[in-house]
């Protein structure tokens, strides 16, 4: 079983910062979801901020959710910069000089 969400923050790109019960952090993009069915609604930013977490997934009061394994199986984990996270797949190359 995939670890479910215990934080949320939604950002103004559409995409949410997620945090997981097991102190994983994520960014999951909705974009794509945007484009389709009920959460055509959220490309309203003052809605989309409303992103909370309910029963191991993230809800919005108008009916939106999504299923917490397609959030922690679809979302990219995040490396904090000083000035920014970036989501990526695989950790930063740290290069050795010569």
């Amino acid at each position: 079983m995939n670890p479910r969400v215990a934080g949320v923050k939604p950002n103004p790109d559409f995409t949410l910062e997620l945090t997981f019960e097991n102190g994983e952090k994520k960014i999951f993009d909705m974009n794509p979801y945007l484009k389709t069915g009920i959460f055509r609604a959220l490309t309203n930013p003052a809605l989309f901020r409303q992103a909370k977490v309910f029963m191991g997934s993230v809800c919005w009061k108008s009916g939106q959710d999504l299923c917490p394994d397609t959030l922690y199986l679809e979302s990219k984990k995040t490396y904090r910069t000083p000035s920014k996270t970036l989501a990526v797949a695989e950790p930063p190359v740290k290069y050795k000089k010569k």
